[in-house]
């Protein structure tokens, strides 16, 4: 299913399987007896370890996963046009705004009124600022990965600076000695992109 959140599976240093949380945890339960270093599950979204409970059959392991997130839309939002009077539809919420009175007049001057010309200049702003908010999220979801399976490794402090700072070139360069499944699925985390070469990388 398009969309559907992405869990991967590490054992030690080694990647299992990455794929939706359904097929991951499958995949865990029959690895499991012949597991010779821990198991942990990553999501892919946010970098974090989840903790599942495997036992029992295949139906009872499904039972017990948490809703997996998607990424589509459940539901629209109102559309932007006036309402009458009455409830509002389904999928818009009240909230108090604190305005200044030149920013209500400005608001209430745009065709539809106050609330259709503020979830206007949100999308915009959303649409604006949305490669910088999924690449903090990406490089967000690379540290908390790296803190758990590589903090004792060489260059950790260093590479971290160097994620944040979005320097990829000195950050796959400081991490290319390490294990090859942590450090590709770093890069794929932080940056979305192929498995570092090592031999193409400055050390």
């Amino acid at each position: 299913m398009s969309g559907l959140e992405i869990f991967t599976a590490f054992e030690g240093p080694r990647r299992l399987v990455s794929g939706p949380l359904a097929e991951v945890a499958l995949v865990i339960k029959r690895a499991g007896r012949r597991a010779s270093e821990p198991v942990a599950i990553f999501s892919d979204a946010t970098g974090r370890a989840i903790d599942l409970d495997l036992r029992g059959s295949d139906e009872e392991i499904l039972a017990r996963l948490p809703q997996a997130r998607t990424t589509a839309i459940a539901a629209e939002v109102t559309p932007a046009e006036p309402r009458g009077r009455g409830r509002p539809r389904l999928g818009v919420v009240a909230r108090e705004v604190t305005l200044l009175p030149r920013h209500w007049e400005w608001l209430n001057a745009q065709p539809g009124g106050a609330s259709v010309a503020l979830r206007k200049l949100v999308e915009a702003a959303r649409r604006a600022s949305g490669d910088i908010d999924r690449n903090r999220a990406a490089r967000d979801a690379a540290y908390h990965f790296m803190a758990a399976m590589a903090g004792n490794l060489p260059h950790f402090e260093e590479a971290s600076r160097t994620l944040f700072a979005d320097d990829r070139g000195k950050f796959t360069g400081l991490i290319a000695a390490w294990p090859d499944d942590i450090r590709d699925h770093i890069v794929r985390l932080a940056f979305g992109g192929d498995a570092v070469d090592p031999a193409q990388v400055n050390r």
